[in-house]
């Protein structure tokens, strides 16, 4: 970026011996042709200008590190401002948002398209505080489109990484861990305030797929699956008229658009061609389990079967928070099956958390702030989903070692790497919001649910902290920090804490099923925190700065305390 004005990938870069880059690019061929340079001949230039020419190499380094530098550098507000981002800016990027959907296709910006399912969980917070039909029919059209179109795996369920063009129908056939966290985040959130059955099928078909087909048999989750097989991108996923009738899958047809033309290479990426119509008749359900039991005999992708600490973490966020509002238990006890994995396989004896396992290797590699934040938000909801003390009990050591490795003393905010990471050229902020949530975002909002239910004040503080961090891009870029908003809702608006005393599983269920964007919920095992003190009645209490109103006995009284305008749905 420094040196050309763009990035992307691969990229090549040349280093000193003291690893200043001196000289980077962005694809290069082998041979030189088209007006690009070849690796070849540019291995040798740069061979022949290292010989004759050090000096101004070692000049141009000096300037390329300063330039990277002040790329890199993130400045931060002053004290006291994070809380004047008032709730006005959660309207301005919805309105930025709505002015980048895509109305009839339903998404943001134009093909390719990406999930960016951050963007649909803005819109939805904003809907739950003044219940603009706009946004959340904004919501409905680009749910609907991507579940009916071919960026989904209509028989085998999951989400492919992007779409290549406007409609969602042409995908890149690679699945990734981390989209299939995240993006049944957004349908979970938008089956509570919609009630839609369809939405509900997208949320369990979705996590099937991850249990089944990237899940290993000690809880642990896999990385991705190819886009490849047998040579050719989405043979495994694409269907001729003659293969279905093979399979006894007449039904099907007609149901996925498919055509002796097809639409992908003469053949067919199955789709829904009418929007949102996704609950499947029985003829049509059995030829859906008839194509499965066909492609299971065909080669799969590729599997990366590497364990990432942040990706395991972020699905058993989802898991947790899914199987709680679903009433699948089976969910939940997956959820703390794959955080024992991580405990037991990526926490060294001495409590610092590493990066990624696999089965033929050791773990080694030191985690990143994005891997601690994502295992605060996973340890957090789980102790929300089960009830369980010790969950909460994990996510501080989690929060703790995050402050303690990775908080900047001076400017706020974290690091990506820790202080005893090896040095490096700059020592970055992940500040973006992109494919998957910047680390400071993560960390702000993953503290400040914990701090909620704990009461510990450092840790609301440290999320305040990002929140000064942020602030310029909260101001002037706030669709680039689209997660980090979700924060500054919980601060502006307050969290509400709900804790819900003795056996009362009634209270429990009617507040994990229902939207509640800004509010958190212990029950079951106390723990240390002062939304306990007292609380030993089996009733439910709605609190505010750890204030609580009369107890609710019923689950009307319940939902009257919570107020009807955080869950338009229910």
């Amino acid at each position: 970026m420094a040196m050309t004005g763009a990035g992307g990938w691969p990229m090549t870069v040349f280093l000193t011996p003291d690893r200043r880059p001196f000289f980077a690019g962005t694809y290069f061929p082998k041979t030189s042709g088209y007006g690009r340079p070849g690796f070849v001949d540019l291995l040798k230039a740069v061979h022949d200008a290292w010989a004759t020419r050090r000096g101004d190499l070692d000049e141009q380094a000096d300037q390329l590190t300063e330039a990277v530098r002040a790329r890199s550098a993130v400045e931060p507000a002053a004290d006291g401002v994070a809380v004047a981002v008032g709730p006005g800016i959660l309207r301005r990027t919805a309105e930025a948002l709505m002015g980048a959907y895509d109305r009839e296709w339903g998404g943001f910006g134009r093909a390719p398209k990406f999930p960016m399912t951050s963007n649909v969980e803005l819109l939805l917070r904003v809907f739950s505080h003044d219940h603009d039909e706009r946004l959340l029919e904004a919501v409905v059209t680009t749910l609907d489109a991507m579940a009916s179109g071919g960026i989904y795996d209509h028989v085998g369920g999951g989400f492919a990484r992007y779409s290549v063009d406007a409609f969602w129908m042409v995908p890149h056939f690679e699945k990734m861990l981390y989209d299939n966290a995240l993006i049944p985040r957004a349908y979970l959130h938008a089956w509570q305030v919609t009630d839609e059955e369809r939405y509900r099928q997208v949320v369990e078909e979705t996590i099937e797929y991850v249990r089944r087909d990237l899940g290993g048999p000690d809880g642990s989750l896999f990385s991705a699956e190819d886009a490849d097989s047998e040579g050719e991108e989405g043979r495994f996923y694409v269907w001729r008229p003659e293969e279905i009738r093979a399979a006894g899958a007449d039904a099907a047809i007609e149901w996925y658009g498919v055509t002796a033309a097809g639409n992908f290479e003469g053949a067919n990426i199955l789709h829904r061609p009418v929007r949102g119509d996704l609950l499947r008749p029985p003829a049509v359900e059995q030829a859906r389990r008839a194509l499965f039991e066909a492609r299971a005999r065909r080669v799969r992708p590729g599997l990366d079967d590497k364990v990432v600490t942040e990706w395991n973490a972020m699905f058993t966020a989802t898991m947790a928070e899914a199987g709680a509002a679903l009433d699948r238990d089976d969910w939940v006890k997956a959820a703390a099956g794959a955080a024992e994995f991580l405990l037991d396989r990526l926490r060294r004896d001495d409590g610092r958390w590493l990066r990624a396992w696999h089965p033929a290797a050791s773990a080694r590699h030191l985690a990143y702030a994005a891997d601690y934040a994502h295992l605060v938000d996973a340890f957090t909801r789980l102790a929300e989903a089960t009830g369980e003390a010790r969950w909460i009990g994990e996510a501080r050591a989690a929060a703790d070692g995050l402050l303690a490795l990775f908080w900047d003393d001076e400017e706020g905010g974290v690091f990506t790497a820790g202080h005893d990471a090896e040095a490096l050229l700059v020592r970055t902020k992940d500040v973006y919001d992109g494919a998957t949530p910047s680390a400071n975002s993560v960390t702000a909002l993953a503290l400040a649910r914990l701090g909620a239910l704990t009461g510990h004040r450092p840790y609301a503080d440290a999320s305040q902290g990002v929140l000064r961090l942020l602030h310029t891009y909260l101001e002037r870029q706030p669709t680039a920090v689209t997660v980090a908003l979700a924060t500054v809702d919980l601060v502006v608006t307050g969290p509400t804490e709900i804790v819900v005393g003795g056996d009362r599983p009634d209270l429990v269920r009617a507040v994990q099923r229902r939207y509640l964007p800004t509010a958190v919920l212990a029950w079951g095992e106390a723990y240390a925190s002062p939304l306990w003190e007292g609380r030993d009645r089996p009733a439910a209490y709605v609190c505010r700065d750890f204030v609580c109103g009369l107890p609710a006995d019923s689950v009307d009284d319940l939902i009257e305390q919570i107020g009807s305008g955080t869950s338009p749905g229910r």
